[in-house]
């Protein structure tokens, strides 16, 4: 049996998610991959970084989450203020890192990924901002310190879109990318065209959970922006800008638009677009409502669902369909990176 120490930073929706398919695989992990996983540091903003050398438990975890205890009522634990100091301070093989994004700098999410890989740990991570702020630098180190970093769940949850592109498409030239890469707006976009307003269809995916109190990163493009900066260095190996990124939200759509692109046959969609000029290096990145023909791939996605569309040199156009959002489908996608590390 091998044996995998796991450090979780981040105990919302997302890390509490991962944290209970650990327990639910526990079984299926050790059948089929002789595979056995143990959680022994956890960390969030509130409660600080605690630490069990021979493994936390869990249920326990969980419960005290539920029920809005701090997680420092864990019996037997070491404890220290921040994540940061609990991870310089810790041995563990894998780094998960669930924290909130934040796209204007990245912080915390950064500077835990930089720690874990200077001390020789593989990173997973759900968090869009490293990847879309500082991929090539967090890519070098992960080399220089023979570690790997994954981050399949910060695009498309656990739908595989990263890992089909760097490893299912490997050897192909990508020459475009086109994406819904995001469910809130999809979700808002699909509502609109059987003739409902903005407004009244933010409010129902508020009320769904779809969308936040202040949707602002969703509706106006930003979230889908961030997928495209990780695309654009992972993918392209082109980092780029958040300003190089064209970006249109969806707060200006009418229903009169929605109605004009329906009756010329058409779907209006959030696309986040990669294009890479022939014979150039220059990518041309952009994130926009566009009306799609019936039949494009994308044109037919409804719902919270998300979508990819890859062509390349030896695959004219390859299409993954799949959630885009969700704490177990998110934690699905950190799972898969988890025993990608572990390979």
């Amino acid at each position: 049996m091998r044996h995998i120490r796991i450090t979780l930073v981040g105990f919302g929706v997302v890390g509490q998610g991962f944290a209970e398919l650990l327990v639910n695989k526990q079984a299926y992990l050790q059948k089929q991959y002789n595979l056995s996983l143990t959680l022994v540091g956890v960390a969030n903003a509130r409660h600080g970084f605690i630490y069990r050398e021979d493994g936390l438990h869990i249920p326990q975890l969980l419960q005290l989450a539920r029920q809005g205890q701090s997680l420092t009522e864990h019996p037997d634990i070491q404890h220290w203020d921040t994540a940061l100091e609990g991870l310089r301070a810790t041995p563990a093989n894998i780094l998960v890192e669930a924290s909130p994004t934040n796209l204007r700098d990245a912080e915390p999410a950064l500077s835990h990924t930089r720690t874990a890989l200077a001390q020789g740990m593989h990173v997973v991570t759900a968090n869009k901002g490293p990847g879309a702020l500082a991929a090539n630098e967090l890519f070098a180190l992960a080399k220089k310190h023979g570690v790997q970093l994954r981050m399949e769940s910060s695009v498309m949850a656990g739908t595989p879109v990263i890992s089909a592109i760097r490893e299912g498409m490997a050897g192909a030239s990508i020459t475009s990318i086109r994406g819904i890469l995001n469910g809130t707006t999809n979700y808002i976009l699909s509502a609109m065209a059987s003739g409902r307003a903005y407004a009244n269809v933010l409010a129902d995916a508020q009320a769904k959970g779809y969308a936040e109190t202040d949707p602002t990163a969703d509706v106006e493009g930003y979230d889908a922006v961030a997928k495209t900066l990780i695309l654009a260095a992972l993918v392209f190996n082109h980092p780029l800008r958040v300003e190089q990124v064209g970006r249109q939200g969806i707060t200006a759509i009418t229903r009169e638009q929605m109605q004009a692109a329906i009756d010329s046959g058409k779907r209006i969609k959030l696309i986040a677009s990669l294009h890479q000029t022939a014979g150039s290096n220059a990518l041309e990145a952009s994130v926009k409502p566009l009306a799609l023909p019936l039949n494009d791939p994308l044109a037919r996605v409804d719902g919270a669902m998300n979508a990819i569309s890859i062509q390349a040199d030896t695959l004219s156009e390859v299409t993954i369909i799949g959630p885009g959002a969700g704490r177990i489908e998110t934690a699905q996608g950190l799972l898969a990176d988890v025993l990608a590390c572990v390979r």
